[in-house]
């Protein structure tokens, strides 16, 4: 088959469509072996960055995009250039909508646009979370309706990403890829596809399996952060630091594995994927209490982390009104620059809405872009004495390695720790 030979040949153009913190590291591994990759986007911003040889995400370096350009990467809005694509891989957000249900409109937009632009000899992988029988469903109707057959002209996956940014530990080659395909041919050309480029590959036996196998991962975590907050709260109330037990409990080595309350979920997949399969189960008249208990503890933590700064500054004879309270980052986790569905977000809403006066400190977000749901005017405040001690409350909620924890400790007048950052107790410290 001529396809498989340019996918194993490395001789295939390959198409990334969304060139987000999925897409362009994915660009970067496919540059980095030798294909020749067109990304299409669109925002214009992004691909002019990226055509200049420029970064837009903090642990991609410039230098990794301007080798990527020097191997024949390109980008673009022309998404009628999709043709000239062998495989094309979307790579695009499937968010939640303001009534928590999935939110397709990514995935099915771009694959419309797409469409018209088909042709035979081409092989389509989905690496968008979704619920099982997105591929199925909602991508194999509209790509036949070019008249294009899925497993004889045009094959079409799924394989999920496993993308942890920040994480030096993984990377996109060395973290083993799940995958399914809708036939038995499109699941062969979906292993060439991504065979060239990633150590270990997963094969299973529908898209469905692949689809529920990224749900039942984030899942996992979600439902023991679940369970890890609620016990925070009960050990809040009996005197005990939840951080210490669960430091201790990691020394049994066998059946126990450590997860660690928060001041609520944050990140692309966590808080979101679990009601994929949620949303799905309805149809099938199933209720999934365990996943929609754990989603109910993780989404009430941010109000909890505040009722515990309003009691913190009650104790000292302040109100939450008026309050100046400086929060310590607001990536959704530590050395990222990434502030999707991050929960310092919400707490800082909340305490706004209560009248507090709100800054915000974070290295690696130097001034707060508007997001989707969220817009903040700021900038992110140095951490000297003066502007520590100038503070009412200042809110840990994101412990990035970068934070001198001391100079911290020594000027702020309060501190609300929501991470377990500081082991030993002071009376200026307290635990949400």
């Amino acid at each position: 088959m001529k396809l498989i030979d340019r996918l194993n040949e490395r001789r295939a153009l390959i198409g990334i469509l969304g060139l987000g913190y999925v897409g362009l590291p994915l660009m970067l591994r496919f540059s980095e072996v030798g294909y020749r990759v067109l990304g299409l986007d669109i925002d214009h911003e992004k691909v002019e960055k990226l055509n200049a040889g420029r970064s837009y995400i903090e642990h991609i370096s410039a230098q990794s995009i301007a080798d990527a350009r020097e191997q024949g990467f390109e980008a673009t809005i022309d998404f009628s250039r999709a043709r000239d694509c062998d495989a094309l891989i979307l790579c695009v957000p499937t968010p939640l909508n303001k009534y928590r249900e999935p939110d397709l409109s990514y995935v099915i937009g771009t694959t419309e646009t797409i469409v018209p632009h088909l042709r035979a000899g081409q092989v389509v992988s989905l690496e968008s979370t979704t619920w099982p029988g997105t591929t199925d469903e909602e991508l194999r109707p509209r790509i036949e309706s070019s008249g294009l057959r899925v497993g004889e002209d045009l094959f079409l996956v799924f394989s999920p990403e496993r993308e942890d940014p920040g994480n030096p530990n993984f990377n996109t080659r060395t973290i083993p890829k799940v995958l399914g395909g809708v036939t038995p041919a499109c699941t062969e050309l979906g292993q060439a596809l991504y065979g060239q480029v990633i150590d270990q590959l997963v094969t299973l036996s529908s898209t469905r399996a692949a689809e529920m196998t990224k749900l039942l991962e984030n899942i996992h975590r979600a439902v023991n952060i679940g369970l890890v907050n609620e016990l925070k709260v009960v050990c809040d109330r009996m005197g005990i630091d939840i951080h210490e037990v669960i430091r201790a409990a990691a020394t049994k080595p066998f059946g126990f594995t450590p997860y660690y309350p928060g001041p609520g979920l944050g990140g692309h997949c966590i808080p979101i994927d679990p009601f994929y399969l949620t949303w799905k189960a309805r149809e099938y008249g199933l209720n999934t209490r365990f996943i929609e208990l754990a989603g109910e503890v993780n989404t009430n933590m941010p109000k909890w982390v505040v009722s515990k700064v309003a009691d913190a500054l009650n104790e000292r004879g302040k109100a939450v009104k008026g309050a100046r309270i400086l929060v310590l980052g607001i990536a959704y986790k530590k050395n990222v620059d990434d502030r999707r569905e991050s929960p310092s977000m919400e707490l800082m809403e909340l305490l706004e809405e209560k009248g507090a006066e709100i800054s915000y400190s974070d290295p690696h977000v130097p001034r707060f872009l508007p997001m989707r749901k969220h817009d903040f005017d700021l900038e992110s405040v140095p951490l000297t004495p003066e502007t520590l001690a100038a503070t009412d409350c200042v809110l840990l909620a994101t412990d990035h390695d970068r934070f001198d924890y001391e100079l911290i400790k020594a000027h702020a007048p309060l501190i609300v720790d929501t991470r377990g950052r500081y082991h030993e107790p002071a009376e200026h410290i307290v635990r949400a």
